[in-house]
C-alpha cells in the first residue's frame, strides 16, 4: 500500500513538475532557470507544511508518503538544478550560476520554514 502511495504521488508531481517548468521558463526570456528554482522552491514550502502538519500530528504517514515522498519527490529536482548550475558556470554566465545555488538554497530554506510556521500556526 505505501509503495502504491508513492507512485500516485509521483505520478502528480511528474507531469507537475514539468508543465510548471515548461509554463515558467516559457514566461522568461533569460539564460537563469526560473522554472527549475520556481519548482523546487514551491516543493520546500510544500514540505515545509507537510512536516509542520505531521509534527502537530495532521499529517499522517499516508499522507507524508502521498504529498512528501511521492509529489514533493517528483515535483522538485536536486540533479536538474546542479545540471543547470554547472551550464550556466560553463557557458560563462558565472553570476547566474552563483545567483543561482545562493537564491535557490535561501529561497529553498525559506520556503520550508515559512510552510512549517504556517502549518504550526493552523495545526499547532
Amino acid at each position: 500500500m505505501n509503495w502504491l502511495l508513492v507512485i500516485v504521488g509521483a505520478a502528480v508531481g511528474a507531469p507537475l513538475r514539468y508543465l510548471a517548468d515548461r509554463g515558467v521558463q516559457a514566461r522568461h526570456d533569460t539564460v537563469f532557470p526560473w522554472g527549475t528554482f520556481a519548482v523546487n522552491v514551491v516543493g520546500c514550502a510544500v514540505l515545509g507544511v507537510l512536516a509542520g502538519a505531521a509534527t502537530a500530528g495532521a499529517a499522517s504517514s499516508h499522507v507524508q508518503l502521498l504529498l512528501g515522498t511521492g509529489l514533493c519527490g517528483a515535483l522538485t529536482t536536486y540533479s536538474t538544478f546542479s545540471y543547470e548550475t554547472l551550464r550556466l558556470a560553463e557557458d560563462g554566465a558565472r553570476f547566474y550560476a552563483v545567483a543561482n545555488v545562493v537564491g535557490s538554497l535561501a529561497a529553498g530554506l525559506g520556503a520550508a520554514f515559512t510552510g512549517t510556521a504556517i502549518a504550526e500556526a493552523i495545526w499547532g
